[in-house]
């Protein structure tokens, strides 16, 4: 027997059936010819993703903050280097001019 391969459209609209159209589970995996921990595995995948999404940071968002993060640290970095030189540049000409 071949194993079958589904999308996540299919699952989706297969896990559907269930959760919106009131059929029951036996059926569905009848219909579809999948075991039933499989449809529980989906279902639990489904719920536990939807926990990411729900939550006030998920994956996405903290990946984002962080890229945010270090783009404004070397950004710091790179303006305290230009400061730096600058200061050095102020003092040196202090020195030529005879100002300290």
């Amino acid at each position: 027997m071949k194993r079958q391969k589904f999308s996540s459209n299919q699952k989706v609209k297969i896990l559907r059936e269930h959760l919106e159209g009131g059929a029951k589970i036996s059926e569905i995996c009848e219909k579809y010819q999948i075991h039933p921990n499989l449809f529980y595995r989906w279902k639990k995948s489904l719920f536990e993703g939807a926990l990411d999404i729900f939550s006030p940071t998920n994956k996405r968002t903290e990946q984002a903050k962080e890229r945010e993060t270090q783009r404004i640290k070397e950004k710091i970095a790179k303006k305290d280097e230009v400061i730096a030189e600058l200061l050095e540049e102020n003092i040196r000409l202090k020195k030529i001019f005879g100002e300290i």
